[in-house]
């Protein structure tokens, strides 16, 4: 009885940092999902363009980073970049922690992206870019008034699950610094030595999150219509 109640004070004590790492969280991944959201829109067209301008650095954008960990991605942007700047120009260079989750994971999510928005692009059927650009649309035009509105409706269902897997890998940002739910556990665990009770409380947090974010979706897919096309 007596662990048990060392335990619940524990996560009792560690609540108020951990909803403020999980509101840094939650941000991180909000402005990552939003950034990465327009690269993945623009590397999707990219892949799908006949330019090869455009095509193969597109495929070599998503084939890497889908192809590499982000753990490894957030370390070569946070040390390998800076450490090889310095290298040239003699002068130290540092990013800001947060900074540099944000852009990592905006990078990461983008590739991701790119392919559910691909994949929701090629799932209008053809016949209505045919149909349009009979009408005298242009192709971009077509694409933006006709394609992508329906595309989107139904890549809804895979980008919120992006946003829920993104909000979990923003974990790793824990080990270049940055405060979010993860870290502010680490620092409280460094102090009490109390690992058990103050990961069962991160883990609670994350699931809120998740468990709030799926609700969201769900509901959004509803509002909109999704899966009565």
């Amino acid at each position: 009885m007596d662990i048990l109640q060392s335990y619940i004070g524990h996560i009792i004590n560690v609540m108020p940092s951990l909803l403020q790492g999980a509101v840094i969280t939650v941000e991180v991944t909000s402005l990552s999902v939003f950034f990465g959201t327009i690269i993945g829109i623009f590397m999707a067209l990219g892949k799908l363009s006949k330019s090869k301008i455009f095509h193969y650095p597109s495929v070599v954008y998503i084939d890497f980073i889908r192809g590499t960990p982000l753990l490894v991605q957030i370390l070569l942007f946070y040390y390998g970049i800076p450490g090889l700047i310095s290298s040239v120009t003699g002068e130290p260079l540092r990013i800001d922690p947060i900074l540099a989750g944000v852009v990592v994971c905006s990078i990461n999510s983008g590739a991701y992206v790119a392919e559910i928005v691909r994949a929701g692009i090629q799932s209008i059927e053809k016949g209505q870019m045919e149909a349009a650009r009979s009408l005298g649309m242009s192709h971009s035009q077509t694409m933006k008034d006709i394609i992508l509105p329906q595309a989107f409706r139904r890549i809804m269902p895979p980008l919120g699950n992006e946003f829920i897997v993104l909000l979990k890998d923003s974990s790793l940002l824990a080990v270049i610094g940055v405060p979010e739910l993860l870290k502010s556990g680490q620092l409280y665990v460094a102090t009490t030595f109390a690992s058990f009770p103050v990961y069962i409380g991160v883990a609670l947090v994350y699931l809120v999150m998740t468990l709030t974010i799926s609700r969201l979706v769900h509901y959004s897919e509803r509002r909109l219509g999704v899966g009565n096309d």
